[in-house]
């Protein structure tokens, strides 16, 4: 009879995700893998399998937890334009208070993508969309509710906060200013006739 495993699955996946979020996929080792769960090495890929795939649940893990929770919640809590504000709001507020300057492990993701590897591409691509697609849908719905007046289009507005969206990320990881950040984030609002960004420290 196998053993049961005698650790928890979601704690050692979020300090898995914490170590390659903080190096990336190629520069995080074993070792370090090993000193961030606390499992040793073959605990580790016997229950995960190898560095590839546990960096994939881990990133699924982040993703969980910080996006797509995210995007529930403002969802359901705010109206459609306040959504994309607020979005954005909480972004600068994580990168600002990031001393580790890690940015986002999605888009850091995105940058050590090769292409060799397509299927990691797909996943990282297939995020994204969702991203956009948020966007998209809080644009239409606050154009539909008459909450905001905008010449451009859904479907242009969704790819431009995408674009901002990950622009701010990389700012975030090599020169996080907030003067830098804010005007990243502040003229693409006003020009879509979304709210202003709160003051920072503020969540309003």
């Amino acid at each position: 009879m196998a053993r049961p495993r005698q650790f928890d699955e979601q704690e050692v996946l979020e300090a898995a995700s914490a170590a390659f979020w903080t190096k990336g996929y190629d520069a995080t080792s074993t070792r370090d893998l090993v000193k961030s769960t606390g499992l040793t090495q073959p605990s580790l890929y016997n229950a995960f399998g190898d560095k590839r795939t546990l960096y994939l649940r881990a990133l699924e893990h982040y993703l969980e937890h910080t996006l797509r929770e995210r995007i529930r919640r403002l969802e359901q809590t705010v109206s459609p334009a306040l959504g994309i504000t607020m979005f954005f709001h909480e972004i600068l507020e994580r990168s600002l208070a990031d001393p580790a300057q890690r940015g986002c492990m999605l888009v850091n993701s995105a940058l050590e993508t090769t292409s060799e590897d397509e299927a990691f591409r797909a996943i990282v691509a297939t995020e994204f969309s969702e991203m956009r697609a948020f966007f998209y849908r809080r644009m239409i719905a606050a154009s539909e509710s008459g909450e905001i007046t905008t010449a451009v289009s859904a479907d242009d507005a969704a790819t431009h906060l995408l674009a901002t969206l990950i622009g701010v990320r990389v700012l975030a990881r090599v020169n996080p200013q907030q003067t830098l950040l804010v005007g990243a984030i502040a003229p693409v609002l006003l020009l879509l006739g979304l709210p202003a960004l709160p003051p920072t420290g503020s969540n309003a």
